[in-house]
């Protein structure tokens, strides 16, 4: 038995034990673990608000491999945690093969899908990365000085593509001269967490003349960000607000309120609605972060034509493609 089967089995065992009745909610992290500074720790910042605000509490668990995100489900809902709140696209097939088994069971999956129809205790939270990708790929545009900007993802799926898209459109309609290096870190989920590999992609995109690039790719990410403030270029962060990280050298961070999604899940409890929501704008789901961090970076024409676009995109009058709705990206030709 692994040392992660027995913390499996003594978080179910614990659950039983304090009393299921309870309902406490639980929260199952995608690889690439908690403290990601990126997607994963979103989630746990909302986790942790909803606890502090309501004086609740919750159990959650990393996982070390595929083969765990089924257990880790069932043991939470055998155990009456309720909703069982999971991060990552991964989680859909588990989900479908689990939810049908615990019909009083609320699931949540952040960033994927199962089907409402098959499975009604389900609800599947969607953002539109496009919009917010969009929004950054003009600020990369406009700080550019070489005219030449980068992407940084990490496992290559269709979602991450959503990202660089969405990034490619925006640089394009702040300078349709500008060149846009996309690269992806690999196709297994280890690509979520290989700052290395991050670095050494920027180093490439940095030598083919790049002066600003956005990293999508969970801990990966924070390999870019840091050869980015090596290298004296800019770098944009994703998911939180990673403006932080590197103060004066990255120049926004792409936020997906990953950390809300959860918080909502939570305070919804047994309640939950179920079925489909997408984030985009428009909700909030998605935006740019702007601090103490980064204010003398982001000029007020820079902020100025952002907000701009945003109004418009939330009005309708600015359509950004979506990668995944015909797996094209006409503005980086992938």
């Amino acid at each position: 038995m692994t040392f992660m089967q027995k913390t499996l089995g003594s978080v179910a065992a614990l659950a039983l034990g304090a009393g299921a009745a309870m309902a406490d909610p639980a929260l199952i992290y995608d690889l690439g673990g908690k403290f990601d500074k990126s997607f994963n720790e979103a989630a746990f910042n909302g986790a942790e608000r909803w606890a502090a605000e309501t004086g609740g509490s919750f159990r959650d668990i990393e996982l070390q491999s595929e083969a765990q995100r089924e257990q880790a489900l069932r043991r939470f809902a055998e155990a009456g945690f309720n909703p069982v709140v999971t991060t990552g696209f991964s989680m859909s097939t588990p989900i479908a093969n689990v939810a049908a088994d615990y019909p009083d069971t609320k699931f949540v999956t952040i960033d994927g899908f199962v089907d409402p129809g098959e499975h009604p205790n389900v609800l599947s939270i969607l953002f539109k990365e496009h919009e917010g990708s969009y929004l950054v790929g003009m600020m990369a545009a406009m700080a550019s000085d070489s005219g030449t900007v980068g992407f940084v993802g990490g496992m290559d799926i269709p979602l991450i593509r959503k990202f660089a898209c969405g990034y490619a459109q925006g640089v394009m309609a702040v300078n349709a001269d500008a060149t846009v290096i996309a690269n992806m870190t690999g196709t297994t989920p280890a690509a979520w967490n290989d700052p290395t590999k991050g670095g050494e992609l920027a180093k490439a995109q940095i030598s083919q003349g790049a002066d600003v690039i956005y990293a999508a790719a969970g801990g990966t990410g924070l390999g870019v960000l840091q050869t980015a403030a090596d290298e004296g270029i800019k770098s944009i962060g994703v998911d939180s607000n990673q403006n932080y990280l590197h103060p004066g050298s990255v120049l926004t961070s792409m936020l997906k309120r990953v950390d809300v999604a959860v918080f909502d899940a939570m305070t919804a409890g047994g309640d939950l609605e179920t079925g489909v929501q997408v984030l985009g704008l428009a909700e909030e789901g998605v935006g740019y972060a702007l601090d103490e961090n980064n204010a003398e970076l982001v000029s007020s024409d820079m902020q100025a034509a952002v907000d701009a676009a945003r109004a418009q995109i939330i009005a309708g009058e600015l359509m950004v493609h979506d990668y995944t709705s015909d797996d094209s990206c006409p503005a980086l030709n992938f």
